[in-house]
């Protein structure tokens, strides 16, 4: 069982949206490939996705997410903390998010990691990570 569908057995998912981009453009996934640069992220939306289409046709969709952790200190105090995280969803995956989420929606995501880098108008580097979803549940409620 993998773990998007461990998260849909879940008790505590009230409505479970599944979608496998993957399936869509008839790959088929190799085993040693799926270990490989895989994340897991179960969290909040942190704005309304901002989608657009790009000059091919493609569709684009990024939105930024958050994750929170918590653990206790060394004197007993309780710390919470927020990773936020960079999104970007191709196509069909951009389709959905575009019609079904919002900023405060939470989702559970599979994607991998990607590092792209640009000059800015000074002509300085720039890197941004982001994660591509090829996989995505709405978690929640409907409303």
């Amino acid at each position: 069982m993998n773990f998007l569908s461990q998260i849909c057995r879940s008790e505590s998912v009230q409505v479970c949206y599944k979608f496998n981009s993957s399936k869509d453009m008839g790959t088929k996934p190799n085993t040693m490939n799926k270990l490989r640069n895989r994340v897991q992220l179960i969290g909040h939306l942190g704005m309304n996705p901002d989608v657009k289409t790009l000059e091919s046709g493609t569709k684009l969709a990024k939105f930024s997410l958050a994750t929170n952790d918590s653990y206790t200190n060394t004197k007993g105090e309780k710390i919470e903390e927020t990773e936020w995280h960079n999104v970007i969803a191709w196509n069909k995956t951009a389709d959905l998010v575009e019609s079904y989420l919002q900023k405060g929606k939470e989702v559970a995501l599979e994607g991998k990691l990607t590092t792209r880098s640009w000059d800015d108008e000074n002509g300085n580097k720039k890197y941004i990570t982001e994660i591509v979803c090829n996989e995505i549940l709405f978690l929640g409620s409907k409303g």
